[in-house]
């Protein structure tokens, strides 16, 4: 009890201390002891805002100087470790002015190329003469008949399609039936150019690439409904996907999807005819509606195009052609070499505006038309950086028909890539031959010979060269190759005609 009391008594005298200490000192009051501590804080306060401002202006003044310093380094030293801009490892990439520079150089001397053409051989572009090319006779239209009775092969392609979906064909028959019908789409028209005369070249080119694009869209027809029996025989999924050719019931706002055998009308098969593709499928992609401006702008095109082409080739490429002559009966290589190079332009022009006013003109227009949603044509063949791509690139619809109905199946069936490309490129060789040497009625082999050459040419540009090296070749490839086989056939159809003739 005694240690309690002495620890309460020292608590207390504590305590009274503490609040002693918190009283006003010297008689003042609580006000004034407060204010006497504000005054001691502002002037504190002036004391700081002084100290940082002196601070301010010490950091201004080092920062002066370090700028000073800095300005005074910079014009003692203007070099730094940096490439060149032309080189490839300095990352530069915006060489547009140079692009225009070959744009303005390109145009330039082309202009010159045209006005000493019509300095030295006056105006050449004459439209009869370009009529006379489809026709010799004005009332004889074989070319034009050949088309018309390439109906023939349609309707037989869709009979047998429909007895295969009765049953009334076995797969073997309706296999059979197939190849006779292919096989004489492919001989008729090449045997009536060859053995009647009023058919003209260019009518003959005509009938060939037609019958030749029938060829292909059947073959695809036979193979698709081939493939939808497999499926129906195994009890698989149906095909369905978008309408490829709207019924009623679709134009009213019907959702309608067409399955096998449902597609195998009249109506179904002229779509696909028409169609700019060569891949045939059930249902089609389909655009919403028919844009009137882009057609008529797709339309002016092909005219434009169109006229380009035939009066360039009267004007230009011609009278090279026939000052070429005598250098290649001659055997005069310099000669040769200049008329090739001379050559070279006025091709390589005519080709790519060919290439436009077909691939995205015409097809756009035909595709607009009929409502065809797939507009993919053509790719980046222009960045082509090997053979191989820019034939994957440059013709689309040839490049899916391929992939799809004869490299695959040959993978499948067991053929290695290498082979089955080269069987590809065999096939393509086979068909740039008979475009060309059927209408010109002689067999010289130029033009299978350039598409087989085409194999080591991939080969060898894929190993050694890269980057803008490959796609430097592939240039020189197009711009240099096929002004050799222009010269090639126009010396041969020369010589087998018109000197005969003279002679």
């Amino acid at each position: 009890m005694g240690d309690s009391d002495a620890t309460l008594r020292r608590r207390a005298t504590f305590a009274a201390g503490l609040g002693g200490s918190m009283q006003p000192m010297n008689g003042k009051s609580a006000a004034a002891s407060q204010g006497s501590l504000t005054a001691d804080f502002g002037r504190n306060n002036g004391l700081g805002k002084r100290d940082r401002m002196v601070e301010t202006a010490r950091a201004k003044s080092k920062s002066e100087k370090h700028k000073r310093r800095n300005d005074i380094s910079e014009r003692m030293s203007c070099h730094k470790t940096q490439e060149s801009l032309l080189s490839s490892s300095s990352g530069f990439s915006n060489y547009r002015g140079i692009l225009n520079w070959c744009v303005v150089m390109l145009v330039l001397s082309n202009a010159r190329l045209f006005l000493e053409n019509l300095l030295r051989y006056g105006i050449l572009v004459d439209p009869i003469q370009v009529i006379s090319l489809f026709l010799k006779d004005p009332y004889s239209w074989p070319a034009a008949c050949l088309v018309i009775a390439s109906n023939l092969f349609i309707l037989v392609a869709l009979y047998t399609e429909r007895q295969l979906s009765k049953g009334s064909f076995t797969e073997r028959v309706g296999f059979q039936v197939h190849c006779i019908n292919m096989v004489n789409m492919l001989t008729f028209p090449a045997a009536v150019v060859l053995l009647v005369p009023s058919v003209t070249p260019v009518g003959g080119v005509f009938v060939v690439g037609t019958h030749t694009i029938l060829f292909l869209k059947l073959y695809s027809y036979k193979d698709v409904n081939k493939w939808c029996r497999e499926l129906s025989s195994v009890k698989a999924k149906k095909l369905v996907r978008s309408l490829s050719c709207p019924s009623a019931q679709h134009l009213n706002g019907g959702d309608c999807k067409v399955c096998y055998p449902g597609n195998l009308t009249i109506r179904d098969m002229y779509y696909f005819v028409f169609a700019p593709t060569l891949c045939y499928e059930l249902n089609f992609p389909r655009s919403p509606n028919i844009r009137m401006t882009f057609l008529l702008r797709r339309l002016f095109e092909m005219l434009f195009f169109m006229q380009m082409l035939v009066g360039l080739t009267q004007q230009w490429m011609i009278p090279i052609i026939e000052s070429s002559m005598k250098p290649l009966e001659d055997m005069d290589l310099t000669r040769m070499t200049e008329r090739l190079l001379r050559l070279a332009v006025p091709n390589h022009l005519l080709w790519l505006m060919f290439f436009y006013g077909f691939f995205h003109s015409s097809m756009n227009f035909s595709a607009e038309l009929l409502r065809f949603g797939d507009r993919q044509f053509y790719n980046d063949w222009w960045n082509s950086e090997t053979v191989t791509y820019f034939w994957q690139n440059w013709n689309i619809p040839v490049h899916k028909w391929c992939l799809r109905h004869f490299y695959k199946p040959l993978l499948r069936r067991g053929f290695s890539k290498m082979v089955s490309q080269s069987a590809v490129f065999f096939l393509s060789a086979f068909f740039h031959e008979y475009l060309v040497s059927i209408p010109l009625r002689m067999f010289r082999l130029w033009a299978f010979t350039g598409m087989m050459a085409q194999i080591p040419l991939a080969w060898c540009v894929g190993r050694y060269l890269r980057g803008n090296y490959g796609n430097a070749a592939v240039w020189m490839s197009i711009i240099i190759g096929q002004p050799f086989a222009v010269l090639m056939y126009v010396h041969d159809f020369y010589v087998l005609h018109y000197r005969q003739e003279a002679d």
